[in-house]
């Protein structure tokens, strides 16, 4: 009976040192799945970070975008209202340009009359 007590000892002994290897290596491979955690958690803070830096940037974009479609529209009206200025000059000088062919050639018809006279 006392060999038997042992016995059933030394298997208790090697059964709990068995317990406490897996007990160890399970803490073990809790230590590395924390770690991993805190690694996932890090490099998720810092997409986050840069989703937050990108959207604030896009932001500022889409701003600019419209403050530079308003000037290309003031200068399209500019540019249309000068046009129009062009064309009326242009109109002007047409006009400007036949009455001083006129008068160059009324004052060619004056001068041989007055020399002559």
């Amino acid at each position: 009976l006392q060999q038997q007590a042992e016995q059933t000892c030394r298997q208790l002994v090697r059964t709990q040192e068995e317990h406490e290897h897996l007990l160890q290596a399970a803490v073990e491979q809790a230590e590395g799945l924390e770690h991993s955690l805190r690694n996932a958690e890090a490099l998720l803070a810092e997409r986050a970070a840069q989703l937050r830096d990108a959207q604030a940037q896009l932001s500022r974009n889409k701003l600019l975008i419209e403050e530079l479609r308003g000037e290309n529209r003031r200068f399209a009206m500019a540019l249309q209202a000068a046009e129009m200025k062009q064309k009326s000059m242009e109109e002007k000088n047409q006009l400007l340009e036949g009455q001083a062919s006129a008068l160059k050639q009324l004052i060619g018809k004056i001068t041989p009359a007055s020399l002559s006279g």
